[in-house]
């Protein structure tokens, strides 16, 4: 597991391997069943994760108490309430496993003794998240202005190693449409 956390920054740069073995003995590895929660709202969130295995989904809950995905994501991603993690702020989100997952968790103490001994290495990570933010927005915006069968269409083609692994549950959570409907226009996909 702890070689693809390593793998994945060094797509980005070099990293000595002393700086290597700082940078994992600052994590811990972790694994989660579907429907674990990582991260709960309402709460401050301390903890970063990088996912190795699996698929992460970032929620919230909307005025009926309904949970809402809000999106996705997948192996070499870093996943964590960015405003809550950078700001110690209460967070609204929350993190649970769309699927068995497989995470290496930095703690912010952690990660910020690491900062002070790699300075390098928040500019790293924080290029990486910022470069996902954008992303995600990119993606969150391809949706916009679509109907329902144009959206499930999009998401199969933008995204189909997630449509294969999480609940279609979430899927029609994310797309914006009840199971009811996705079950529709599934069965008119084909």
């Amino acid at each position: 597991m702890s070689n693809a956390l390593i793998s994945f920054l060094k797509l980005f740069r070099d990293i000595p391997g002393e700086d290597e073995a700082l940078i994992l003995a600052a994590t811990e590895n972790r694994n989660y069943k579907e429907g674990d929660y990582l991260f709960r709202a309402d709460t401050v969130c301390r903890e970063m994760y990088f996912i190795v295995k699996g698929v992460l989904r970032i929620m919230m809950l909307n005025e009926r108490g309904n949970e809402i995905t809000y999106f996705f994501l997948k192996e070499n991603q870093f996943c964590t309430i960015l405003n809550s993690f950078n700001n110690n702020v209460v967070a609204h989100e929350g993190i649970s496993a769309a699927c068995d997952v497989d995470v290496m968790v930095f703690s912010r103490p952690a990660l910020t003794k690491l900062y002070e001994r790699l300075p390098y290495l928040k500019g790293l990570i924080d290029q990486i998240t910022q470069q996902a933010l954008l992303d995600k927005i990119d993606l969150k915006n391809s949706y916009l202005g679509q109907d329902s069968t144009t959206r499930y269409k999009n998401f199969m083609m933008r995204q189909p190693e997630i449509a294969l692994r999480v609940p279609l549950s979430d899927i029609a959570s994310y797309l914006g449409i009840t199971p009811q409907s996705l079950s529709r226009i599934r069965k008119n996909f084909r």
